[in-house]
């Protein structure tokens, strides 16, 4: 039986808006954080999407996300496997000092934080350990952009990566332990609410 994971990546914080590196440390929602956050709930109330069961990372931007994107009626459980990359000493850092794409994978392993492999294995194990529990039929999980990156590195090989926005939200159909993208949705954030 097919069951629906929407993934999703928090709203903007302090540091996506100075341009820091942001992975295991944190930073608030900003104001246009939480308006991405209401934004992407009325996608899912447009499209009459209800969820069994919600998740977040145990940082603070995706918890305050995910209560946003529910309106705070929903409960829901904060896991270690959905946090975001760390980026080591890199923390806080500007932006400019990441490097190039390509190289990005294990750059990291050098300055004490961890290898895109590492970051992939711990989404997919806890993902797919959510995704077999009972009456998980259609599940939320708020995560963060390097994680949902690895993730989908891994289970959607051929997706065209044009950017993860804040509040970007993946569509991946669970059946037989695997993972399906059935697609990536980006909104528009100059409408009003």
């Amino acid at each position: 039986m097919k069951k629906t994971l929407y993934l999703m990546r928090h709203g903007q914080t302090l540091f996506n808006f100075r341009k820091k590196i942001q992975g295991a440390c944190d930073s608030p929602l900003t104001e246009e954080g939480k308006k991405q956050a209401e934004i992407a709930g009325l996608y899912f109330k447009a499209n009459e999407i209800k969820f069994d069961h919600a998740y977040s990372s145990t940082q603070e931007r995706a918890s305050d996300t995910l209560e946003i994107v529910t309106d705070f009626k929903m409960p829901y459980e904060r896991l270690k496997g959905i946090k975001e990359w760390n980026f080591g000493l890199f923390e806080g850092e500007s932006e400019d000092l990441n490097p190039p794409r390509e190289s990005y994978s294990e750059f990291f392993v050098k300055y004490k934080g961890e290898s895109g492999k590492q970051v992939e294995q711990r989404m997919t194990e806890t993902l797919t350990e959510i995704m077999e529990r009972e009456n998980h039929e259609t599940v939320l999980a708020v995560s963060h952009g390097g994680a949902c990156y690895t993730f989908m590195l891994k289970h959607a090989p051929d997706f065209p990566f044009t950017g993860i926005p804040n509040c970007s939200i993946f569509k991946y159909e669970y059946e037989n332990g695997k993972f399906t993208l059935i697609e990536l949705v980006k909104h528009d954030f100059e409408r009003e609410i």
